[in-house]
């Protein structure tokens, strides 16, 4: 395990309720929101994709699990 502390920025984040198997569904629409709104991922060496287990695996139904998932974005070339 790890501490970091770093600027966080401008994100885009989603509750992802269900198998972590189904995340990749909730990246894409993820995605695809800050592609309509001018943005697009900008996951670097010093921005992160990440994630945040709000569920206990051991104790929960897989269907009931709940992940906050966070990517940083940046406003696409030629947005204001």
């Amino acid at each position: 395990m790890e501490f970091l502390t770093y600027e966080e920025g401008r994100c885009v984040q989603c509750m992802h309720i269900g198998s972590y198997d189904k995340e990749p569904t909730t990246i894409e629409l993820m995605s695809n929101y800050a592609k309509e709104n001018g943005y697009e991922i900008d996951i670097t060496d010093k921005r992160y994709h990440h994630e945040i287990y709000l569920s206990d695996p051991r104790r929960c139904q897989e269907n009931r699990l709940k992940t906050v998932i966070r990517h940083p974005i940046k406003l696409r070339k030629g947005k204001v």
